[in-house]
Formats: structure tokens, sequence, C-alpha cells
């Protein structure tokens, strides 16, 4: 079923940051309204943007498979207790970089792992893996903290909103979690071939033109 077009604050308009209320939600809730829309970042005289397919939500303290399961709060996680609409940015293997958006109220620590972009504009590398959208864009730790409600990374409306059909399922990489591993909380364009399930041939054929343009995962 294609998603219902999300009624946004009168402040939300193409080109322009999504307003803090936007994220002020359970991650839940924010990580299905976040396909579709753009991720931006306007940096060194250069804009790129590309658009979200796939997304996870992660709710702490609760949520066993969130940085902030059972309350914890170290350095790298601060961020995920202070208000919504900031970057939280980690490091994973030592060498992929991943963007996550903090969402909910202050002190409690919700946040959203941004999986995959479509290219829209002045991106030339892949985009279909948390740690490729970072790379892509030039993303890392230095990054952490940003609010996505200001002028260096930004998340916006696009121009024209085309219908999403949301695909849902568990998360990736959480099987440490029991129950809450389980749980279909990534979410993601079920019509594109950058989500980071769609294989590689599958992706491939599409963007060669040799095949439909969208996918499923």
């Amino acid at each position: 079923m294609a998603k219902k077009p999300l009624i946004l604050s009168r402040n939300a308009a193409p080109g322009r940051p999504l307003p803090r209320d936007f994220h002020a939600r359970p991650a839940v809730e924010v990580a299905r309204d976040l396909i579709g829309m753009h991720l931006a970042l306007e940096r060194a005289g250069s804009l790129r943007i590309g658009r979200i397919v796939e997304a996870e939500a992660y709710q702490g303290p609760d949520d066993r498979a969130a940085h902030s399961a059972g309350g914890r709060r170290t350095a790298r996680t601060e961020v995920m207790f202070g208000p919504a609409g900031h970057a939280y940015v980690y490091l994973i293997y030592g060498m992929w970089h991943c963007l996550n958006v903090v969402t909910a109220q202050r002190d409690v620590p919700h946040a959203v792992l941004l999986r995959a972009l479509e290219p829209i504009s002045g991106i030339d590398a892949v985009t279909h893996g948390p740690g490729l959208l970072t790379r892509a864009l030039g993303i890392d730790r230095r990054d952490n903290g940003l609010d996505l409600c200001g002028t260096t990374l930004w998340i916006m409306e696009p121009p024209r909103r085309r219908p999403v059909r949301i695909g849902t399922g568990p998360r990736i990489g959480v099987d440490y979690a029991g129950e809450w591993a389980g749980r279909p909380w990534r979410f993601f364009d079920a019509d594109s071939v950058h989500v980071s399930t769609v294989s590689s041939a599958r992706r491939r054929k599409a963007l060669n033109g040799t095949g439909s343009a969208t996918g499923s995962s």
C-alpha cells in the first residue's frame, strides 16, 4: 500500500530543513515518515542530495538493539539523550561511519539509522548501505551532533513527492537483541533498487537500463 502523505508543520517546505517537531516523535514513526524524504549536505561549495529509501528505528532504553539499551549513557551515545533533530554518527568495524537521526524528546534515547539513499544530485558513488551512504556524502565522526535543522546537513521535503510503497522487516545485524531482534522496525521503499538488501545483480540490471528501475526487498 502506498504511503499516505504526511501532514507536516506549516514551517516545512521543499528545500528547507524539516522542522524539529517532525523529529520529536517516537523513532518508529519518524523512520517510516523519512522514506521518500531528501537528505542534503552542503560543504565546500558542493551540494549533495539523496532520497532516503531505507531506515531503521531504535527505541532505547527498552530496545535491546539500541546503543542506549538499559539507559546506557556514554560519551558516544550522549547525543541520543539530547534534543531531537541532531545527527548521531558512530564508527563500526573501524572503517564505516553510520548516520542516525536523533528523535523523540530530550532524555528519551531514540534514533533512526539511515541505511540507504537513492542518489539525486551531486552523488556519484554507491549509497545502498549505511556505511556506503556516509562515504558517498563525506560524513564522519566530525559530524556527530550536527543540527539537522541547520544549513550544513539537513532533511527536507522533495520538490515533488511521489507515492511510496512502504515495506517493513526486522532490523539487520541485531540478532543479539533477543525478542527485540524480530521487531519490524526496518522501513524501506519497496520499489527502489537502492535498498541495501536488493541483490547486486538486480540492482545492476536496473541501473544499466536493462530492466525496471525499481526493486524490492
